[in-house]
């Protein structure tokens, strides 16, 4: 830690028979002035620069700037954060260390030492979002999984294996222990850090970042961490430091109690709805308020959890009392707990009571005015009061079908579906066959609900709700309909523990909602198939069905590619959705089913009393966390036997489709290409608003038809071993022709068409995107995306970044941008561009069969946030010429672009020294 100490802010603070140096916030307040109304997040942020300063990437000038947003709350200052550690989940982290093996490579071919190729500060990567629900509704489910899971994923857990013995400072969590998220909170997260260096050691605020944008879930726990991109991600292991602009930070103050009945998820959906509308993007949001008091942990990290959801950078909420009881019950040491009370005591980082920061701007909500509520049909941050569903999907289908009269007077579609009109029976049904029994499945059926997510799993209260009420549902005599594809993927082992603990796993079983795995599961798209007699009725018929999740995503196409409409929601309301079997209902006045006397059972009846709940909750033991966390990263006797070699490089196989030597560093010992215009590119994809990475970059099932199953037939893999493309990060070439190849994209070229196609313009066939990229790409024409707002929002996925680069795509204009996808973008050496106020691709007209010329890249000086000049000509050969703002944001973004991307920048340097 090579600070200056230019303020004399170095410290030391004893705890028990232990003392830590520390940079004193009070210290430097001395000079600096008062601190006491700066946000703690941005207190986390000054202690940062406080250790790091020297006097090149940290300067006082950096360090007064922090200061000074008290007196603008805002700055357009970059300074340079250093955290502490690094967190990945699989699907990012396998293409991460494929990149890391690829730079290895690359110095060794260039005569170099690959270990300098090395993490530098910790990483913990956690093997969550392989496991798929292929097998439910059986006590046997949970080992068949991870028994197909070992099968599937034997390359990259052996890539992984290799990994972890030849990387310092890289520890892997093997599968079948939990999500990265709740093994975050349960465990690795401290609050407080402490490292040794040169004799002393040094305590400072737990800090990250992760491969995964639900990072923000530690927030809860008073740590500051948000996703990045893996390519961030990957240099801030190898020692470059997050490169950011001083955050607008927005104050969110909580007060009251929520009403009996009411769960933290209905709150976190609340929460969602009201930061969405007031447009955080970009921004810390830092919760505050005496409201704070009542606020259990679990439901903090709910809402941390969200983050994304809401477009906040992170949901940051302050350490207090509440803070040290969670890390007690959660098994970390005494000494830990004492450190972190000692410490944040002596920072100002201890939530007092009524203490209220300056902030940007504050929004405030009163707990007792949140109601039972679920999010979709295909957004997070649209929540339905729970009474509304019913229309809300009505709304939807209204909008998916026409209706077509028959002679009869009967409304039909004429694809086989039909709006809720007139005889159910009749309108928008199919029958099938499904285990010797006839049954008819309609518009709304539930056909997925699932108990998964980390935002969830995490919290003892609504866990422990989903099983209260199961346990009455059984009780009365209640089970889950026939149609319904059940599953509870708990994101920690702890979960099991304290459901046998409290004796309500049988009930959860009974209804089909038997342990399926310790994964990620639905929430990202590992759904797995709906038994073939529900797929066929689904396709044959063309119903728009339901799925109900725990989850914090919902985005078309995600959870399962024939189920249009998904709805988030809190685990008991997902048992509650799997009794009734469909969201065409009124939860609260429909009842769920009849019971064994023969009377209708309705939710009243079987909603668990908070009491019952907080009894339930005294089950959860520290002892559990003990027990599940003792060997957390050896893995089972399956994990163990793989047999890795031993060696500083990685022993590349060139018949494997899963991990494939990437070409980014190819030219790497050349220098790099000299920054040029763009000159007459084609419009590759002309997309509209809320384009997500979901979207982009290739995330769940792998059609045989498509790009990537063609490549895959022709490398000897059949339809069934296809796996999903989130286990293939580690294969370019599946990757890059499963960018944009979502079934759910509309590309206006196309007249709004869905699926991952395109108009090659000179010859005017449709083709897929990656087919369409490859004839440009041969034909020497530069490439170009062009899109509406909010470009990119959605989980920090490298790969949206990455297959763009490797179509050919020089640069993506947009109306706005997700920021991390943003950053992602120029970390990969693409240009993001964004339309000035006033104009988009509808002022425009666009077509998408004009071509794009960008000027102001050659023989000038890039900065950041330039005005490029924009030459657009259009089909019959008219010119328009305007200017487009260059989303290269900061100074460091302009070094990783000359160099070709941020990791070319890295190894040059490595290379170099």
């Amino acid at each position: 830690m090579p600070s200056l100490n230019s303020l004399n802010s170095r410290q030391t603070l004893t705890v028990g028979d232990k003392t830590y140096e520390y940079f004193s916030l009070p210290q430097a307040a001395k000079k600096l002035g008062s601190l006491d109304k700066l946000p703690m997040s941005l207190k986390v942020l000054l202690e940062n620069l406080l250790r790091w300063e020297d006097d090149k990437t940290v300067t006082g000038h950096d360090i007064q700037a922090l200061v000074d947003w008290l007196k603008t709350r805002s700055s357009e200052r970059e300074i340079q954060y250093r955290p502490a550690r690094v967190l990945m989940q699989d699907f990012t982290g396998v293409p991460a260390v494929v990149d890391l093996a690829a730079m290895r490579a690359a110095m060794a071919k260039a005569g170099g030492d690959p270990q300098k190729i090395n993490p530098l500060s910790p990483v913990d990567l956690v093997i969550d979002h392989s496991v798929m629900v292929d097998k439910f509704a059986t006590t046997s489910a949970f080992e068949q999984n991870v028994e197909i899971e070992m099968q599937r994923n034997g390359e990259r857990y052996a890539f992984l294996r290799w990994g972890q013995n030849a990387f310092d400072n890289f520890s892997v969590v093997p599968p079948g222990t939990g999500i990265c998220h709740q093994v975050n909170l349960e465990y690795l997260g401290r609050t407080v850090w402490t490292k040794e260096e040169d004799g002393h050691t040094f305590a400072f605020p737990d800090t990250l970042v992760g491969t995964d944008s639900h990072t923000t879930m530690i927030n809860g726990l008073g740590v500051l961490g948000w996703g990045v991109g893996g390519i961030e991600a990957e240099a801030a292991m190898l020692g470059q430091p997050v490169s950011m602009l001083i955050p607008e930070v927005i104050g969110f103050k909580l007060s009251g109690k929520l009403k009996e009945g009411i769960t933290a998820t209905d709150l976190v959906l609340t929460v969602t709805q009201m930061l969405r509308k007031k447009g955080v993007v970009g921004k810390f949001v830092e919760f505050y308020g005496d409201g704070l008091a009542t606020l259990p942990l679990a439901d903090r990290a709910t809402i941390a959890n969200m983050a994304p959801e809401y477009g906040a950078t992170c949901g940051f909420f302050p350490v207090d009392d509440i803070t040290l009881d969670y890390l007690r019950l959660s098994g970390r040491p005494d000494a830990t707990v004492e450190l972190v009370e000692a410490y944040s005591k002596a920072q100002g980082l201890w939530r007092e009571p009524g203490h209220e920061p300056l902030f940007t701007d504050a929004l405030a909500l009163d707990m007792g005015t949140v109601e039972a509520s679920l999010a979709g049909p295909k957004r997070p941050q649209d929540r339905v009061a729970l009474p509304a569903v019913s229309q809300a999907f009505d709304d939807f289908l209204g909008l998916q079908v026409k209706p077509a009269s028959t002679e009869d007077g009967r409304l039909l579609n004429e694809g086989g579906g039909g709006t809720a009109i007139h005889d159910d029976s009749l309108v928008g049904g199919a029958s099938y066959e499904f285990e010797g029994k006839t049954h008819r499945l309609q518009h709304g059926a539930v056909v997925i609900a699932a108990i998964t997510s980390c935002t969830n799993t995490s919290n003892p209260s609504v866990m422990m709700a989903a099983g209260l009420l199961a346990k009455k549902a059984v009780e009365k005599g209640l089970q889950r309909k026939p149609w319904v594809k059940s599953s509870l993927a708990p994101g920690s082992k702890v979960v099991t523990d304290y459901y046998n603990a409290a004796g309500l796993t049988q009930y959860l079983d009974t209804l089909g909602f038997d342990l399926v795995g310790y994964g990620c599961t639905t929430c990202i798209g590992n759904s797995g198939p709906l038994p073939e007699p529900i797929e066929k009725a689904i396709q044959q018929s063309d119903l728009t069905v339901a799925s109900v999740l725990s989850g914090n995503r919902n985005f078309e196409g995600r959870v399962h590619p024939l189920v249009k409409t998904n709805w988030l929601a809190s685990p008991p309301l997902v048992v509650a959705y799997a009794l009734a079997g469909s969201v065409r209902m009124n939860l609260s006045e429909d009842a769920l089913g009849t019971g064994k006397d023969g009377k209708p059972v309705y939710l009243r009846d079987i909603w668990p009393s908070q009491a019952e709940i907080a009894e339930a909750v005294q089950k959860v033991d520290t002892k559990m966390f003990h027990k599940e966390y003792a060997e957390v990263f050896a893995g089972d006797e399956k994990w163990q036997a793989i047999e890795v070699p031993d060696a500083d490089t990685y022993e590349w196989q060139a018949d494997s489709t899963y991990i494939q030597h990437p070409p980014f560093f190819e030219r790497i010992n050349e220098a790099p290409p000299k920054i040029g215009n763009i000159a007459d590119a084609r419009i590759l994809a002309l997309l509209g608003d809320s384009v997500t990475t979901d979207h982009i970059s290739p995330a769940g099932n792998i059609k045989a038809s498509s790009p990537a199953g063609r490549y895959l037939r022709e490398h000897g893999v059949e339809p069934q071993d296809f796996n999903s493309y989130g286990s293939r990060r580690g294969n370019h070439e599946v990757m890059m022709r499963g960018t944009f190849a979502n079934i759910r994209i509309r590309n206006e070229m196309l007249g709004g068409e869905e699926g991952g196609n395109t108009l090659h313009v000179p010859s005017g066939e449709k083709l897929a995107i990656y087919d369409a990229s490859m004839r440009y790409q041969q034909e020497g024409t530069p490439l170009v995306v062009v899109a509406g707002k909010e470009y990119g929002t959605g989980s920090s996925r490298d790969w949206a970044a990455k297959g763009t680069n490797l179509l050919g795509v020089k640069a993506v204009l947009a109306e706005s941008f997700e920021r991390i996808h943003r950053s992602n973008l120029v970390g990969m050496g693409v240009l993001a561009l964004q339309f000035k106020d006033g104009q988009n691709r509808k002022s425009l007209g666009l077509t998408g069969r004009e071509t794009l010329s960008i000027g102001g890249l050659d023989n000038v000086e890039l900065k950041p946030l330039m005005h490029l000049p924009l030459t657009l000509t259009r089909e019959d050969g008219k010119q328009e010429q305007f200017e487009v703002l260059c989303r290269i944001d900061t100074l460091n973004e302009v070094e990783y672009f000359r160099a070709g991307g941020i990791l070319h920048y890295v190894l040059r340097q490595l290379i170099a020294g």
